[in-house]
């Protein structure tokens, strides 16, 4: 029975952990990933190009880049959403940071510009590999 009881609170502070560890990477990716892009929209606006101009894409892309990255971002940070839908939202910030490194290892050639989407995609696997735990742990 004792150990029944240890074990218990084991698992809700292993619980507990995985929740703190979820929800700093997420957080961190919503401001990177979501409001970073939505405050240089609203208040820097000249600047909302900066990161897609130099590699040769136009502007729309930039626009439709900075509102799916928005949308994306804001669904991770929503845990009563659909599942899918977040798998999705993991998927698309995914692929932007893959596309990212990929245009920049092209382009510019730029390690800081290429290693930046790196760590914010390891930023991104914490989040969902600890969204995961939390999912088949409930």
């Amino acid at each position: 029975m004792k150990t029944q009881v240890i074990e218990n609170k084991n698992n809700k502070s292993i619980h507990t952990k995985n929740k703190i560890v979820f929800w700093i990477a997420t957080s961190i990716i919503f401001l990177w990933e979501g409001l970073m892009p939505l405050g240089t929209l609203l208040f820097a606006h000249e600047y909302f190009n900066a990161g897609t101009k130099p590699l040769g894409y136009p502007d729309y892309f930039a626009y439709s880049l900075i509102v799916c990255k928005i949308i994306g971002a804001t669904a991770l940070m929503l845990p009563k959403l659909p599942i899918k839908l977040r798998e999705w939202a993991y998927a698309g910030l995914t692929f932007n940071l893959v596309f990212a490194v990929i245009s920049h290892l092209v382009v510019d050639k730029n390690i800081g510009y290429i290693l930046m989407p790196v760590v914010i995609g390891v930023i991104l696997s914490v989040s969902y590999y600890q969204n995961q735990k939390i999912q088949n742990n409930g």
